[in-house]
């Protein structure tokens, strides 16, 4: 159990790194659309491509708690 848990903590770490990543892309894809090619939505919009790696990224943490907890 505990090998299955660090994967888990392993996959937020990387859920997180990813998040951060598509985040920052889509956000500087918005500002520019903003200034050059008329976007209607604001550069804001871009981080709710945050909430679903968010999601992500609390259920293989409680995954892994409970994993570990198993495990002892």
């Amino acid at each position: 159990m505990r090998k299955i848990s660090n994967i888990f903590i392993a996959l937020a770490i990387i859920l997180s790194n990813v998040m951060c990543a598509v985040v920052a892309y889509n956000y500087c894809t918005m500002q520019w659309g903003a200034k050059y090619a008329a976007y209607s939505a604001p550069a804001s919009v871009a981080f709710l491509y945050a909430v679903p790696y968010g999601i992500g990224i609390v259920v293989s943490v409680i995954v892994a708690i409970v994993l570990r907890k198993k495990g002892k």
